[in-house]
């Protein structure tokens, strides 16, 4: 007699990082990442629900950088419905190099997605206005600059950790990464810092 194991419910990027008895600090910065400045693999894992054995995905066929895991339910939310049959099947990971015009590629197949199958704009992939950031609350980086240019910092990050506290966030379906867009509002803000002192001191 085969016991059926019900799945659970998966959670959504707060209750992921805040359960189990993590702390309030890391729930506060749920993008930790790694000296790359991307997430680190367990939390890569955690984000998407992949075990152990599909930690190390393949390369990008086109640029041949390292993909990161991301759920088939990411990559199906992201595409246009007429290409949705052709993710039914397989792993995949998200390429993230922003020359590559691929965005999803099968781990252990041919089939990949350009960034012009999905339905919305993927911000690590485009360098032209309106650049996403957060995909959950609709923040570009047209945002964070103006308010940068106008008070010398930005009060966007402090605004999306408040609203991820709130539990009102939806990366894992919002994101095309599938993971927190804080950490991406993060790496934008410190450089558009970055560029405005470099504009003022030149």
């Amino acid at each position: 007699m085969r016991l059926r194991v019900r799945e659970k419910p998966s959670k959504s990027c707060c209750e992921r990082v805040l359960g189990n008895g993590f702390s309030l600090r890391r729930f506060m910065n749920c993008c930790i990442t790694d000296d790359t400045g991307g997430p680190t693999r367990s939390q890569a894992n955690e984000t998407v629900g992949v075990g152990s054995e599909l930690c190390e995905t393949g390369r990008c066929g086109s640029c041949k950088g390292k993909g990161k895991p991301v759920s088939r339910r990411t990559v199906l939310l992201m595409l246009k419905p007429e290409l949705l049959e052709r993710a039914m099947h397989g792993s995949y990971s998200f390429c993230s190099e922003r020359d590559c015009s691929i965005v999803y590629f099968e781990d252990k197949g041919p089939e990949h997605f350009i960034v012009d199958d999905l339905r919305m704009r993927v911000g690590v992939k485009v360098k032209d206005d309106p650049i996403p950031l957060c995909y959950c609350f609709g923040f570009d980086e047209n945002h964070l600059r103006d308010e940068i240019e106008r008070t010398g910092s930005t009060s966007i990050p402090d605004k999306v950790s408040g609203l991820i506290r709130d539990g009102l966030c939806a990366c894992e379906v919002r994101n095309p990464a599938g993971v927190c867009c804080l950490g991406e509002v993060n790496k934008a803000t410190k450089r558009l810092k970055l560029e405005l002192a470099v504009t003022q001191n030149g």
